[in-house]
Parts: structure tokens; sequence; C-alpha cells
């Protein structure tokens, strides 16, 4: 039996349920710098803010016979004229689908719109130290491990820490 084909499209605010249901399970959730017990309403909200005309993010999901498996997002880093060059970088994968080219496909399509369509030379995220799957997956990328944030996030009543990794974009343009 052929397995049906991965879409990666941008995120909609229709697209709530299936985030609920992702940062719900307590093996996602382990994984991510987000608050415990989301709602529809909240990521539907969430949703339609970043798309809103004037917002710079990028959220992109990852879809399969209609279901939610991963999401990933480019947001500004600051408001701040000096650091409109930066965005920041978040992934999440459910726990079904790890492991199969999902968290990559979404990476890859965020880094073409980086790289090409969307003025970043800098793009920034922050991993628990002890994720050596994404930490992985972020190296094959690009991304560089640039400090170790002791104590950063509260994690199951534990705090732990992060590692800030950055990708500096491969070739930025010039005029020619």
């Amino acid at each position: 039996m052929q397995e049906k084909k991965l879409t990666i499209r941008r995120a909609l605010p229709s697209d709530a349920p299936g985030f609920v249901a992702m940062m719900g399970d307590p093996e996602v959730f382990a994984s991510l710098l987000q608050n415990p017990y989301p709602t529809e309403d909240a990521w539907r909200l969430r949703l339609q803010e970043q798309t809103a005309p004037g917002k710079l993010d990028l959220h992109l999901v990852a879809v399969r016979d209609g279901a939610l498996l991963g999401s990933a997002g480019l947001h500004p880093a600051s408001p701040a004229l000096r650091r409109r060059h930066v965005m920041s970088l978040g992934i999440s994968v459910a726990t079904a689908a790890q492991g199969q080219g999902v968290g990559s496909a979404l990476i890859a399509a965020l880094l073409d719109y980086a790289d090409q369509w969307g003025q970043v030379l800098r793009l920034e995220l922050s991993v628990y130290a002890d994720n050596a799957r994404a930490i992985a997956l972020y190296q094959r990328f690009g991304f560089e491990t640039e400090g170790r944030m002791r104590a950063y996030a509260l994690r199951a009543g534990q705090y732990v820490d992060t590692l800030a990794m950055a990708r500096l974009h491969p070739n930025p343009p010039a005029l020619r």
C-alpha cells in the first residue's frame, strides 16, 4: 500500500483542534517550551493573530490524510530595528510521526522561505540540552550551538538547561 503524500502549507485557524491534540500529547509537550493544557480557542486566536496583515510570522503545518502531523514557525525575534534580520524558529512533531521526515520537511520549507524570500540573515532557536534527536536535526540544517542556558525552563518540576542554537544565511543576498 502506497503512503499518502505529506503536504506542507500555512497553518490556519481551523487547524486549532489538531494543534490541541498534538501539543496536548505528553510526549510532544515534554519537548516544547509551551504551556500545558492548550485550548482550541487559544490556538485559534494565536493562529488568527499570526496571519493578520502586517505580521511577519510564517507558521507551517505538515498534513497527511487530513491529520496534522507537525508544525513549524518563523517568528520575529524582536521589533527593534537592529534585530529585524533575525527570526526565531519553533517546531513540533506528533509522536506518531516522529522519525518519518516530517521535521525535516518543515525545516526545509522554512529555510527556503527565510533564505529566498524572508530577508532573514539569522535564525535562532532554543532546544532542551537533552533533546539529542532535535539537536541532530538542527545540526543537519546548519544550526550551531552558541551557548548553554542553565536552568532555563521548568519541565516536569525540574529546572533544565537549553542550548541556544543559530544558523546564518549560507549565501546572503547582495546587489549584483
